[in-house]
């Protein structure tokens, strides 16, 4: 690598190639050395911006709650009509696309060492809380416009994202070689149907 193209070179694109080696390697196969060389630096050049590869977790960590929250995934609002507005966001936290916003190796493996590294888990915490809320917030909109009835938004909120991140065990361990999409669209009428029959 050219050392102009080397001064170049920012944490995102480290950080990525981090997430990629992930993917391939596991937490357990993951080293420095594969992620330099995934780009094709000197490891030094990694030390040199995260000091150590537990700040280089924490940065990862902060990165994939980024692509959750990208508006690419939930900004809705050009929608005018309501029912519309609201079919997307539920068609969206139900997809495949939304479960494979990061890869679910990584997702469950940071779920992992967030049981045992605090920092991990607080980062965690935020993630789901910023949904929760998010959620929370679209829900009280549509209850105002009569789409659903919910008596208890956070409730509610969170019985979704409860859902949503146990579409990812059904497809693991129960769904017997069928696609996410099956089981995932059940779980998306259910849901719809007990937000405007005013199960919350």
């Amino acid at each position: 690598m050219r050392k102009n193209k080397s001064a170049a070179l920012r944490k995102p694109d480290i950080l990525e190639s981090y997430y990629q080696v992930l993917i391939q390697e596991g937490l357990e196969g993951t080293s420095i050395s594969k992620i330099a060389n995934r780009i094709g630096i000197h490891p030094s050049l990694i030390i040199h911006y995260f000091k150590n590869k537990e700040n280089m977790k924490l940065e990862l960590v902060d990165l994939l709650i980024e692509k959750y929250q990208s508006p690419a995934m939930i900004d809705f609002d050009h929608i005018v009509d309501d029912h519309e507005h609201f079919n997307a966001i539920i068609d969206v936290l139900f997809s495949f696309k939304w479960n494979r916003t990061v890869d679910p190796g990584v997702h469950f493996g940071f779920y992992y060492l967030s049981l045992r590294n605090e920092q991990i888990l607080s980062r965690f915490r935020v993630m789901f809380k910023w949904l929760r809320d998010y959620l929370c917030e679209k829900l009280i909109y549509f209850n105002d416009k009569g789409i659903i009835r919910v008596k208890d938004a956070t409730k509610a909120a969170d019985y979704i994202v409860t859902l949503m991140e146990g579409l990812e065990f059904h497809s693991q361990f129960l769904a017997d070689g069928k696609h996410f999409d099956d089981f995932a669209q059940t779980a998306r009428n259910v849901l719809v149907s007990a937000l405007k029959n005013g199960e919350f």
